[in-house]
């Protein structure tokens, strides 16, 4: 290589290393911390905090065939929630895909996003892990920019992504798949954005196959109103527009109220961009303690089956309503749920007409029974 070229390789290379280092910096703030703390906030009513996974296969299409990107969308839904609530504090985390800078050094995969009052406050990469998902990084930056009020808040939690696993959990990143993630490391980060004494108002899953007694029995400590939908959302998600205005449209109404009318916004926008089956619940956490009690032996054995099969074996289980088995239909089923409900306009499922708000495994009997014998406390 000659002395000029060389120069040239050299001056390139350190362009792209001082690139890289300034894209890794743990803090771009668009507003200094001090500078929020001297002045003079005006109190908030609302607290937003949502997750939203990017890091996976996001795209689909709608009814007249156009593509979307559904973590994108979300994103810019809750980003104009924020920006049209004067009255509220939104956090924002975007789980991105792992990338590198020139194949070799590594890049910030989470993306961290503070509006307060409507002003962008805070705008920040930071480092996810490579192990399990429990929202260390995600919950440290909340406390760090989190203020207590004096007043009464209205906390909203939402999770935008794909199905959240109920077991095993390795591979939900697609750039990661050793990482894992699970219902149960759901409820660890939400135990550090909550602590010991505060609930939710209302908690927002947009996932696929969200409304089973098993994730909202786990998650229902943490919040008073769960919408999740227990059947299949095609990566369309909820509709965020709900969110937008709180000062007028939830100061009027109980935050029972207000789930109904954001689960009939997403029912309304499902109904009209998709053909499949759709469905959207609001759960009473308290009220449907009492059918999730009694029903809870007997998922447990289910997922302990399904933990104890091979990924091939597994894939012989589906998703079904839990109404279609005799040991889930019981008196208590429809208490404390609200359904909204539209059959698909194709396939099998075309004639049912009904849904009880309730998702359940539909193990068939041959590995059901075999796996009885051989995985320990199923019998």
């Amino acid at each position: 290589m000659s002395a000029p070229h060389s120069t040239l390789f050299v001056s390139v290379g350190c362009a792209a290393l001082v690139l890289f280092l300034s894209s890794c910096s743990d803090n771009f703030s668009v507003q200094r911390e001090d500078q929020q703390t001297n002045e003079s906030w005006p109190p908030v009513s609302y607290s937003i905090i949502c997750i939203n996974h990017g890091d996976g296969d996001y795209l689909y299409h709608d009814a007249g065939g156009n593509e979307h990107k559904a973590d994108e969308e979300a994103l810019e839904g809750v980003t104009l929630a924020a920006v049209q609530n004067p009255h509220a504090e939104v956090f924002i985390f975007h789980q991105r895909p792992k990338y590198h800078f020139l194949f070799f050094f590594p890049l910030p995969d989470g993306e961290f996003v503070y509006y307060r009052n409507g002003r962008l406050i805070a705008h920040e990469s930071y480092w996810r892990g490579n192990e399990q998902s429990r929202f260390e990084p995600e919950v440290g930056l909340y406390r760090r920019f989190h203020t207590e009020s004096q007043r009464a808040v209205v906390k909203i939690f939402l999770y935008c992504g794909h199905e959240i696993p109920e077991f095993g959990g390795a591979g939900y990143d697609a750039s990661s798949p050793d990482r894992a993630f699970t219902v149960h490391d759901l409820q660890a980060g939400l135990q550090g954005f909550t602590g010991s004494s505060t609930k939710f108002d209302l908690m927002v899953l947009s996932t696929c196959f969200g409304g089973t007694p098993y994730t909202v029995g786990a998650l229902g400590s943490f919040a008073r109103y769960i919408i999740a939908s227990p059947d299949n959302l095609h990566l369309s998600y909820f509709d965020f527009r709900a969110l937008n205005r709180l000062d007028s449209s939830l100061r009027a109404d109980s935050v029972s109220a207000f789930a109904q009318k954001f689960a009939l916004k997403s029912f309304d926008r499902l109904a009209r961009n998709v053909q499949t089956s759709v469905s959207v619940a609001v759960y009473d956490a308290d009220s449907v303690k009492r059918f999730i009690g009694s029903v809870h032996s007997e998922y447990d054995r289910t997922l302990t089956v399904l933990n104890g099969e091979t990924p091939a074996r597994a894939l012989m289980t589906e998703h079904c309503d839990c109404a279609d088995l005799p040991a889930y239909a019981l008196p208590t089923m429809s208490d404390g749920v609200d359904i909204l409900y539209r059959p698909a306009s194709f396939g099998r499922s075309k004639g049912k007409q009904n849904h009880s708000g309730w998702e359940c495994w539909k193990v068939p009997g041959p590995l059901r029974e075999t796996s009885q014998i051989s995985v320990p406390g199923t019998q």
